[in-house]
C-alpha cells in the first residue's frame, strides 16, 4: 500500500496541474491560429524568393511580388463606410445578410471573424454585384451607402504569375471570363492577366473561381487604415 502512495500523489498533482493550465491553453488557441497564418505567409514569401532567384540565375524577368491580405483583414460589403466609421455606425441588425441573394455577407456574433460586423469571405462566397445591390439599399443605419457600381471599391485584385495556369502553358481565362464587370477590371494582354485597378471593384469573384492552390489571383481588401470599403467614389478614376 505504501508503495502506491507516491504514484497516486504524483498522479494527483499531474491532474491538478493539467486543470490549472487548461484555461491558458484555450486562451492560446487564437494566438496559435494567427501564428499559423503568419507562418503560411512566410512560407509563400520564401518560396517566391527562391523562384525569383532561380529565374535570375537563368536571366529571366522576375514576376511582380506576391501580395496577399494580412491575417485579420476582412472584406466589407459594397458601399461600406470607412472601416472605423463602418464599425461605429453598423447596428449588426443583419438586414444586409438577409437580403443578399448570393448569401455572401456574414456576421459572426462572437466577433472572431469580421470584428463582429458584416464581412465577406471571398473564398467561401464572393460578392456577385447583384442586380439592385440590395445590401446597401436596405441598410437602415447608413453603414452601407448606395453607390454606383462603377464607384464600388471593396479592394483590388492582384495576379500572381508564378502559380497561374497560363504560366504553365494552359489556356485558362476563368478569372477574366467570370469577372462581373468584365474588361473594366480584368483583361488578357499578350498572354498575361492584367488587372485594371481603376475598374476593379474588389468583389472577389476572380479569387473564388481561380482553380489553383494557392490562388493565382487574390483581392486585397480596401479596409486597411482609414480607407473606404466602397462608399466613397474613387479618386483614381
Amino acid at each position: 500500500m505504501s508503495k502506491d502512495r507516491p504514484i497516486n500523489r504524483r498522479s494527483f498533482f499531474r491532474q491538478g496541474l493539467s486543470e490549472l493550465l487548461r484555461p491558458l491553453a484555450q486562451a492560446a488557441e487564437p494566438l496559435e491560429e494567427v501564428i499559423r497564418q503568419i507562418s503560411s505567409i512566410d512560407q509563400e514569401v520564401e518560396a517566391a524568393a527562391r523562384a525569383q532567384a532561380a529565374r535570375a540565375a537563368k536571366g529571366q524577368t522576375p514576376p511582380a511580388p506576391v501580395v496577399r491580405a494580412a491575417p485579420g483583414v476582412w472584406h466589407r460589403p459594397p458601399g461600406a463606410l470607412p472601416e472605423q466609421q463602418f464599425r461605429d455606425t453598423c447596428s449588426k441588425c443583419g438586414e444586409c445578410v438577409n437580403v443578399c441573394p448570393a448569401q455572401c455577407i456574414k456576421i459572426d456574433p462572437n466577433g472572431a471573424k469580421g470584428a463582429g460586423v458584416p464581412y465577406i469571405d471571398v473564398d467561401s462566397m464572393p460578392c456577385v454585384l447583384c442586380d439592385g445591390l440590395l445590401c446597401m439599399h436596405n441598410c437602415p443605419t447608413g453603414a452601407l451607402v448606395p453607390t454606383p457600381i462603377g464607384d464600388i471599391d471593396m479592394g483590388t485584385a492582384v495576379w500572381h504569375e508564378e502559380t497561374c495556369l497560363r504560366t504553365r502553358g494552359e489556356d485558362c481565362t476563368i478569372c477574366v471570363d467570370q469577372c462581373p464587370v468584365g474588361e473594366m477590371a480584368l483583361v488578357l494582354r499578350d498572354g498575361r492577366i492584367e488587372v485594371l485597378e481603376a475598374g476593379c471593384t474588389g468583389c472577389g469573384v476572380c479569387q473564388h473561381r481561380c482553380p489553383t492552390s494557392p490562388k493565382s489571383i487574390t483581392v486585397i481588401p480596401r479596409m486597411t487604415g482609414g480607407e473606404s470599403g466602397g462608399a466613397v467614389a474613387r479618386s483614381r478614376r
